[in-house]
């Protein structure tokens, strides 16, 4: 499916862009946010290339990851990023993340990501489960995906690699009849 575009009451989900890049390296290039990242920082040609990758990737058929820019309703600027992965080994089923500009961390953009994601999953895509992992340390993305109607599955222990060190990941999910329509805003 493309385009991709749903609204919230802050928030546009919408495919990424060219001019996206500079709003997505200060995500994707700051420690903080890539802090409960499987990945260190990256640099700006890294992002180029990602965004380009994810551009490129969205007319493909059939269309397997949606990379879609979080922006801001009121200015149009991308402050975040989320990624719905579908599975080829789980019909209907698909991965997602999110992560946001720490400039706007704190203003529940967190929640209202995850539902924008989440209708996306099953009222465009038709999904029957979508499910995402966390660092357990990583307390604000769980509050978000509970408040979102993620249930919190248990641990995949030693998980995710970074600088030399296994750490574990907490997963969430959620299937079609649990998902609430009418809080994804």
């Amino acid at each position: 499916m493309y385009p991709i575009s749903r609204h919230s009451q802050h928030l546009h989900l919408r495919e990424l862009r060219p001019d996206d890049v500079e709003g997505m390296f200060e995500i994707y290039g700051d420690p903080r946010a890539t802090e409960h990242m499987s990945f260190d920082p990256r640099t700006r040609q890294e992002v180029d290339g990602i965004v380009a990758r994810s551009i490129a990737s969205a007319t493909a058929d059939p269309r397997q990851e949606y990379v879609l820019a979080i922006a801001d309703t009121c200015d149009g600027r991308l402050i975040g990023f989320g990624r719905l992965a579908l599975d080829p080994h789980q019909p209907r089923a698909a991965t997602f993340g999110f992560a946001l500009n720490p400039a706007v961390w704190g203003n529940g953009f967190g929640t209202e990501t995850v539902r924008l994601l989440l209708a996306c999953a099953f009222e465009n895509l038709g999904l029957h489960r979508v499910w995402g992992a966390r660092s357990p340390l990583n307390a604000a993305s769980a509050r978000a995906m509970q408040r979102a109607g993620l249930t919190e599955e248990g641990y995949i222990r030693e998980h995710v690699q970074r600088g030399g060190q296994w750490s574990d990941s907490v997963t969430h999910s959620i299937l079609d009849h649990e998902y609430d329509a009418t809080a994804a805003g």
